[in-house]
């Protein structure tokens, strides 16, 4: 058993926070070798090939097939995502390792390039499937049960229907793609390319943003100050990125007839407009109980008059400057892991030997962390910016979870094993419920449990409330946009306009924090995703008060949900735990955890 007093170690730091012992970086040979060979080559041609062919046997047939050649059309279908999925992880990967190389720039640009050539004839699929008259598919269905199975994913498309535009615009659509990714690879390359000076160091964006959690205030407040001052000067850059995003958002989603910007997102998560409402005003609703009582709290522990924004995240003062080695980290969370299920640290242990994680900090690297599932036949892959902060074991314990959802819902095949936004979130935050209370059981002083309890509270704030405010600057920003142009200015004040709501009056923003939406990703890679964390949390909240109060056959049930992957409804994958996320009293259960650790918090203190 790993104690927590015994994980702490700083030998492997510099005193700059910069990581100086070895840490894993990607091995991608288990997608391609390298650029140049020659299954790449391959690949590319098959792909091409195999689109033609599949449009030339299938397009404008789809009414006229049996089951048994609907199902192969499908099984074909997947074999194309396979192998085009296979050559975009490779190349995506490989760019977010050194998103400021040119040729890892190129490389990726020209595969997306050709995939999206090469694709465009099968757009007759979707067109044509939501043409079959309602219950010819149910006819199918009844013949054969392999069929059957892909009910779920077919069920996804067809409810795009009323949505659906021609065939020439789709393919237009389509192919115009190219032009959105163009401005998501700038934001990225933006991003990381910006340099912040901070006593004599240049340091990227991750490396500055980890200041913010120094214990040295002064430290926090230069790296606040460094980041907007940096921030705008590049405020043109993000304004018209985001701009131009939301205006093409707008209207495609007004040639579709989309009833709101969130509403394609909303059919994407397969979850209904009503329940993220619920979700988003029961935590809007808790804004004074959950944030503003614990920053409250967290004014007085630090002796301040007012909180300020690098405040925020930063350490209590009786929390330890110490850092925790890779390896102890590693050790913590598959313990974690397998005290829940040992099935569960099986699966997770070969991320750490064989190479399916990228850890270090290094320059021209992306931000943050996530985890990519690749194709169903290789495995996933997980990048983290690994600072040894006890914040960076909770996100190796979040990405990890991801990681072994993943795997588990492999065995859907291509069409099924993609998770709704809603329910991916939620092997990643049951990761770090599982890693957060290893650590709790292991803290015997009562300064330790404090600690714990505070930086958990700190990370579901963040991931509740923070991304709920999220939702709603993006609400605010789509909606001002359908107005018209928005200068910096413009979105400078719908971001602060949302963040002294849901962080409380412990706090005061410092000149500069207004421009601090600009380096958000998922603004612009994925529209409205964040209501996805929120919705993971409060759902991991539920699940792990039904497993304190029935742990058995729970583990069981659990591996069923992720193997289940895209093929099951969120209310189906939580039947069997009596839960209900349709029931505004589902969201209060969720939040009513936070909210009882606030109250022990009250009572440590």
């Amino acid at each position: 058993m790993t104690h927590l007093r015994n994980i702490f170690f700083d030998k492997d730091f510099t005193e700059n926070g910069k990581y100086s012992g070895d840490l894993p970086e990607w091995d991608l040979t288990d997608l391609y070798t390298n650029t140049d060979c020659s299954e790449i080559s391959r690949d590319l041609t098959w792909l091409k090939n195999e689109c033609k062919m599949f449009a030339n046997e299938f397009e404008g047939k789809l009414a006229e097939l049996n089951a048994i050649e609907f199902l192969t059309c499908l099984r074909r279908s997947e074999k194309i995502s396979n192998i085009s999925g296979r050559l975009i992880s490779y190349a995506g990967l490989r760019y977010y390792q050194a998103t400021t190389d040119g040729e890892r720039t190129k490389f990726l640009s020209d595969i997306q390039e050709k995939i999206t050539i090469y694709t465009s004839s099968l757009i007759f699929f979707n067109l044509e499937l939501n043409r079959l008259p309602h219950g010819h598919l149910d006819g199918l269905y009844s013949k054969n049960e392999d069929l059957h199975r892909y009910k779920p994913v077919l069920d996804k498309i067809r409810a795009l229907q009323p949505y659906q535009l021609s065939d020439e615009l789709e393919k237009f659509l389509h192919e115009m793609g190219i032009v959105g990714d163009a401005w998501e690879k700038l934001f990225d390359e933006t991003i990381a390319g910006l340099e912040f000076s901070l006593d004599d160091q240049i340091l990227n964006l991750e490396s500055t943003l980890n200041l913010l959690t120094d214990h040295d205030r002064s430290k926090r407040k230069a790296g606040a100050q460094e980041i907007a001052k940096i921030f705008s000067k590049n405020l043109k850059i993000f304004a018209r990125i985001h701009n131009t995003q939301a205006k093409e958002k707008e209207i495609i989603d007004k040639w579709r007839g989309m009833p709101s910007a969130q509403f394609g997102r909303h059919l994407a998560n397969d979850v209904e407009p009503e329940v993220v409402e619920a979700l988003r005003n029961a935590v809007v609703a808790s804004y004074p109980d959950l944030s503003h009582r614990y920053y409250e709290l967290k004014r007085k522990w630090m002796g301040l008059d007012h909180l300020e924004i690098w405040d925020r995240n930063a350490p209590l003062p009786m929390e330890s400057n110490q850092t925790i080695a890779w390896s102890d980290a590693q050790t913590l969370v598959l313990d974690a892991y397998s005290g829940f299920d040992p099935r569960m640290e099986e699966l997770a242990k070969p991320f750490f030997s064989k190479g399916w994680i990228d850890a270090a900090v290094k320059p021209g690297k992306a931000p943050g962390a996530f985890a990519h599932p690749t194709v169903t036949n290789v495995h996933p892959y997980i990048m983290l910016n690994y600072l040894g902060k006890p914040r960076d074991v909770m996100t190796l314990a979040h990405e990890l979870g991801h990681g072994v959802h993943q795997i588990l819902a492999s065995k859907q095949g291509e069409m099924l094993s993609a998770t709704p936004l809603t329910l991916a979130e939620t092997a990643s935050v049951f990761g770090e419920m599982l890693t957060f209370r290893k650590m709790l059981e292991t803290a015997s002083e009562p300064h330790l449990r404090k600690v714990l309890l505070a930086n958990k509270v700190e990370d579901m704030i963040n991931t509740v409330v923070r991304q709920i405010a999220f939702y709603d600057f993006e609400c605010k920003l789509h909606g001002a946009r359908k107005k018209g142009e928005l200068t910096p200015d413009d979105i400078n004040a719908l971001w602060m306009s949302i963040q002294a709501e849901s962080l409380g009056p412990a706090f005061k923003f410092m000149d500069g924090y207004e421009t601090f939406w600009a380096y958000i990703p998922h603004f612009v890679h994925s529209p409205f995703y964040v209501y996805a964390y929120a919705f993971g949390d409060g759902l991991v909240n539920a699940l792990y008060a039904e497993y304190e109060e029935r742990p058995e056959g729970f583990s069981s049930k659990y591996f069923e949900m992720l193997e289940a992957g895209g093929s099951k409804h969120h209310s189906d994958l939580l039947a069997p735990f009596n839960l209900n996320a349709s029931d505004p009293k589902f969201w209060s259960k969720g939040l009513s955890v936070i909210s009882s650790m606030i109250d022990e918090l009250e009572r440590l203190n």
